[in-house]
């Protein structure tokens, strides 16, 4: 199945024992009269959707978003936007396409696909998400942190390379003129955003547990010289390295390496955007 709509997604060498990766903090700004903080004071707040153990459909996670972004921008307008949104997940398997994607990069008939196939408005080439991957889409408003879309893939980026330091002690890094993150020759997040009036959507993707098998079939992010890695790889593949600190990680299960992971991504994703998050019951799971 192949779904073409309107018309930006995608877009971590050796990994070693390594200090948590510092960012610089900016102050935020704003174009807007900034609103009055009160539950998350100091910090912007952000209400978070954590649907991170379920399969939720990409069409119904993409449809989502769209509505909350409109919502968003009508709350500036009315100068009421008083916080950011995150939304945590797995999808079901799904191929997806950005704007400028090109079907070369594809090595199955587009309109007999081995899973859903979508091109969407986010920037980038054709990634899979799929179970044992950890999604995060936030829906930030750049107003009240930069306005720099550059500083954004950065700092998503350095949430990701924090989480892989702090939870499983790799090194991870970013590579000149790519998006993503990397560890070794292995790429184990995708970044890829749309930005509507400063307000983000789409986000980030860490392959945790997945299956890597589907994105044989593509050319992960129109990169053609670099493997499509995951946590769980990783780790068993250096399982009997000294020094790399997997032996308090070599025995985990899937689920537990999904719970560590999902954990370290929302605290560090908290300390990278100074924000303060609050939880809501997602309306995708209220039947």
């Amino acid at each position: 199945m192949v779904v073409f709509t309107n018309s930006m997604f995608c877009s971590i060498p050796p990994w070693k024992l390594r200090n948590p990766s510092k960012i610089k903090q900016h102050s935020s700004t704003a174009i807007l009269k900034s609103p009055t903080l009160t539950s998350c004071q100091a910090k912007r707040c952000c209400d978070c959707y954590d649907m991170y153990k379920e399969l939720v459909p990409y069409a119904e996670a993409w449809s989502w978003q769209k509505t909350i972004v409109d919502e968003r921008k009508a709350q500036i307008e009315r100068n009421e936007d008083l916080a950011d949104t995150l939304i945590v997940l797995q999808h079901q398997p799904v191929y997806t396409l950005g704007t400028g994607s090109s079907e070369e990069n594809i090595h199955f008939d587009v309109k007999n696909a081995p899973f859903e196939l979508y091109r969407t408005e986010r920037g980038g080439e054709v990634t899979y998400h799929g179970p044992g991957q950890l999604v995060m889409y936030p829906i930030i408003n750049l107003r009240y942190h930069k306005m720099d879309l550059h500083w954004y893939l950065r700092s998503l980026e350095e949430v990701i390379i924090r989480v892989l330091s702090s939870s499983f002690s790799m090194e991870a890094s970013r590579i000149d003129g790519l998006t993503g993150v990397w560890v070794g020759g292995q790429k184990l997040a995708a970044i890829g955003i749309r930005v509507s009036q400063w307000v983000t959507y789409h986000g980030l993707a860490l392959n945790v547990t997945t299956d890597l098998a589907p994105f044989q079939q593509i050319v992960p992010c129109g990169i053609r010289d670099r493997q499509v890695g995951s946590i769980k790889g990783l780790l068993r593949e250096h399982s009997h390295s000294n020094g790399c600190g997997t032996e308090n990680h070599q025995d985990l299960d899937d689920v537990q390496l999904i719970d560590i992971t999902h954990k370290s991504l929302v605290k560090e994703f908290c300390e990278v955007f100074q924000v303060e998050l609050q939880c809501k019951p997602s309306p995708l799971l209220i039947s």
